[in-house]
């Protein structure tokens, strides 16, 4: 398991695109009005015009991510978002733990 996706919600996409553009050095890959993506190297960096959340969710890229989730349960982590489809095939899920902390997971096609 690694972590390949750091997302950081931005109320205000426009000025949070162009302090991220500054900072890494180079324009989104993924730059639409729900999302804007950016890589460096082998992790995405992700800003998000409609997160829950005050700060940033790191995700952990699974092969399996129900079993992941369920994991996370048995320590005694509460789910957020079960896991479900954000477009091709690609599964999110987000849980909480005791502290209110977030921690995602993501399992591509």
């Amino acid at each position: 398991m690694t972590m390949s996706l750091v997302v950081f919600p931005a109320k205000d996409l426009d000025a949070t695109k162009k302090l991220f553009s500054t900072l890494l050095g180079s324009d989104p890959y993924v730059d639409q009005p729900y999302y804007v993506g950016y890589r460096v190297g082998e992790l995405e960096f992700g800003l998000d015009p409609h997160a829950a959340s005050s700060g940033p969710i790191c995700y952990w890229q699974v092969d399996d991510i129900a079993a992941a989730v369920q994991e996370l349960v048995d320590a005694g982590a509460e789910v957020v978002q079960a896991p479900h489809d954000v477009g091709g095939g690609l599964q999110v899920a987000t849980l909480k733990d005791a502290t209110g902390s977030t921690v995602g997971f993501r399992q591509t096609p």
